[in-house]
This record gives C-alpha cells, structure tokens and sequence, in this order.
C-alpha cells in the first residue's frame, strides 16, 4: 500500500448563512477511496488539531484520504454567541460533504460529539456511508434528554461574567493537565508537550468560549437512543478499556457494559476495547488505526458496502 502524502491542504468553506469554516484535506479525494470524515471534539482548546497525531500516522501507511474540518465556533472557523447544537454542526459538514466535496465519506466522530453524526445521517443519509464512533458516552448520559429550558438557563450562566471567569482558568495550563488527567488518559505520561500545545493553541482565541459554553449547556443531549437505533449503515463503536462511570443505581459501569448497551440498540454494529481511555486517537493511535483498517476493509469496497446495507 503506497502511503499518501503528509502535507494537508488548508480550504475554507462558506454556508448559506454566511459562516465561513476552514478544513483540512490528507491526500488525494480523486482516487475513487471514500475519505474519513474526522468530527473533533469540543472543549476547550479542541480543535481540528485533535487529529494530527492520527492523521500523521495514517497517511504513513493508507492512501485512504482524510478529511478535517474545523466545527464552528472552533479553531480556524467562524465564532459566533451561539449555542451551537448537533443540527448546526451536522448542517456544516452536510455543506462540506454535498457542496464542498461532492461525494460521501466514512464518519469519525469522536466522544461526545456522536450526535453531530447522528444528526448528520439524518439530514443526509446518503452522504454517509459509514460510522465509527469514538469513546461516546455512557448509554444512560446518551438517553437522556435536556429540556430546552434547562440548556437556556445554563448558556446564559455560563454568558454571564462568571462564565468568562471559568473560561480563563479553565484554559489555564493546571486546569487542562489536571481535567485531562482526571477524565481524558488511561496514563498521565501521556498528556505530553505536543497535547498541551494544541489545547493552548485551540484556547487562545477568546471568542471559541461560546462553542464550549454550547456544549457545557448540554445541547447535545436530546435523547438519542431511539435515533440511534435507525441507523441502517455500518457502524463500528470504540471504547477504551479504561472508560468508567458510576450508574444511578451506584453501580460501576465499565467499558463492556458501555458496549453492550449500545450494541443491543444499534442495528448495524461491530465493536471493540481498546488500550486507553477516552481519547483513543491520541493515546492508542496505533490501535485505533489498527480497527479502523479492519472496518474499511471488511465493508467499503463498492460491493461490500452494497451488501452490508441491503
């Protein structure tokens, strides 16, 4: 397998609204591969960025090409006060993905942003034409549903002064070592000096406060599982070995249980655990290479891809 150059192009993008967004394109779109479509995170100082460390080593053994954008409100693209939902994100990669490049891709949505791509089969189901999902959150957090006075309350908290006074210590070099220690690696080792850049890089524009503030409101929880359960296209589900939580009824769920939860639901579902935690991309690169390679391959030749989904 020749392996693709490691040089991305740098493209903007303009919607109907006018929102201008920026993305990034690894490799050749014209050799008839369909591309990854790699959803970020969003957090702060997550930004497109999040996937260098996978792009870089992708691109040294699969001539599958890669596409990155940055969500809005995030990185490189347009930042407006807004309370950013799943429906805006998955309107922008809608345009990038009809408009834009005018062909379909294999969705990668990581964490929390799995309802970007929920909503993006949605509004488009023929622009996708697979799934893999990420790390997403624990079955009972996906279920439940915030009501929209609920997220109105949070984001003006979070719009007040108080919440500009969290953003600066949240984007403070103790606060982003200790929240990724804390929630996002299975090995403190490996929150490294290429990490934390990337989160200072991502934080320094003051207006990318409003994407978290978004996403701190809880706009993305509107209840997926019945959604979830209507997707037709191949889905892989990746979880890291350690990703835990605590059930309501005060029992511990591990990343097994996360699994099997959702592959009750989900129609169309292969899935594995992965050495890390929350952020396999970055900290199980190899792996998660590793399962995405045996996911392309067992579906996305044209024929393969035809049979999977009739």
């Amino acid at each position: 397998m020749t392996a693709m150059t490691v040089t991305p192009q740098i493209r903007m993008g303009q919607l109907p609204t006018g929102d201008r967004y920026s993305y990034e394109i690894w490799g050749d779109l014209t050799t008839g591969q369909t591309p990854l479509l790699l959803i970020h995170p969003v957090g702060v100082g997550l930004w497109r960025r999040f996937w260098q460390r996978f792009c870089l080593a992708w691109c040294a053994q699969s001539d599958r090409p890669l596409v990155v954008p940055d969500l809005l409100g995030c990185g490189d693209s347009d930042m407006a006060q807004k309370p950013y939902s799943p429906q805006d994100w998955a309107d922008q990669l809608v345009h990038l993905l009809s408009v834009e490049l005018q062909q379909p891709a294999i969705v990668v949505a990581q964490g929390a942003l799995m309802p970007a791509a929920v909503a993006l089969v949605e509004t488009a189901p023929d622009s996708v034409q697979g799934l893999v999902f990420s790390g997403p959150p624990a079955w009972r957090v996906i279920e439940r549903k915030q009501t929209a006075k609920q997220q109105r309350r949070l984001w003006r908290l979070f719009c007040s002064p108080l919440g500009w006074l969290f953003f600066q210590y949240a984007r403070s070099p103790f606060f982003l070592r200790r929240f990724s220690r804390r929630q996002l690696f299975a090995q403190a080792e490996q929150i490294d000096r290429e990490w934390m850049q990337l989160l200072a890089e991502g934080s320094r524009k003051q207006a990318s406060r409003h994407a978290v503030y978004a996403f701190l409101s809880r706009n993305w929880q509107q209840g997926w599982g019945d959604r979830l359960a209507k997707i037709p296209q191949p889905t892989l589900l990746l979880f890291g070995e350690g990703a835990s939580s605590i059930s309501r009824d005060g029992r511990t769920e591990d990343a097994r249980d996360r699994l099997r939860a959702y592959a009750e639901v989900m129609p169309c579902n292969q899935g594995q655990i992965l050495k890390g935690r929350n952020v396999l991309p970055y900290e199980s690169t190899a792996d998660f290479i590793a399962a995405l390679n045996d996911f392309c391959g067992k579906y996305f030749t044209a024929q393969q891809f035809n049979d999977a989904v009739q």
